[in-house]
């Protein structure tokens, strides 16, 4: 007895490989028939059956869209049919995608983060008076904690007042004020008061849990 055997090697290469050679050949067949409605009949059934074989597409923003498209894709965009949906393009699916531009840093002061950039944007569209001026010390005190983050030892007044004044591009000079800003102890203590709580909310957590496992055994 002879079987004649077929190996993938010689098998046509199958374009959405998810859904097996049978859907491939089912739209092949489908592709074949010279009846119109029959075809769109086929083309429904086959859609719900790829629907079935996919059910995470289900939750899928307009999955029924995204299964025609991908019909579409495994017939070699030669299937003529009528879709409930636009029919895809083949130089739209191998159109190269838009190429982004790599984000530019505000500034060489990489650990103030980059949303202070946008707090000093927005405090210079703010009007005169004293609600922006106590802006832009919170801008200056918010940046020395960032600092104190990149450099745990200290930092001076003046050396806060002089990258605000470059990242405002001159706009923000507090240089000559007689304010000064929030201790060094006072923001480091803020740190680690929110770290110590942090922790011991963990660990009342983990005690919780063991008392719980320890009364259930």
């Amino acid at each position: 007895m002879e079987f004649d055997l077929e190996y993938n090697g010689e098998r046509p290469h199958l374009i959405i490989p998810e859904y097996g050679r049978h859907i491939q050949k089912l739209i092949d067949n489908c592709k074949a028939l010279e009846n119109v409605e029959e075809r769109n009949k086929m083309a429904k059934a086959i859609v719900d059956v790829m629907g079935n074989l996919q059910p995470h597409l289900r939750d899928v923003p307009d999955f029924k869209h995204k299964l025609w498209d991908q019909l579409f894709i495994m017939s070699n965009f030669e299937l003529e049919v009528d879709s409930p949906f636009e029919k895809p393009s083949r130089e739209e699916l191998q159109a190269k995608p838009e190429a982004l531009a790599y984000p530019k840093s505000a500034s060489k002061y990489r650990f103030y983060g980059n949303n202070i950039q946008t707090m000093i944007d927005v405090a210079l569209t703010w009007e005169e008076g004293e609600a922006r001026e106590a802006l832009y010390f919170a801008i200056a005190n918010h940046m020395k904690k960032c600092y104190l983050n990149w450099n745990k030892d200290t930092v001076e007044d003046a050396v806060i007042f002089k990258h605000l004044v470059e990242l405002s591009h001159g706009k923000i000079d507090l240089t000559d004020r007689n304010e000064s800003l929030s201790q060094v102890k006072d923001l480091l203590k803020k740190r680690k008061s929110t770290n110590k709580s942090n922790n011991k909310g963990g660990g009342k957590q983990r005690q919780d849990f063991k008392k719980k496992n320890y009364k259930s055994n």
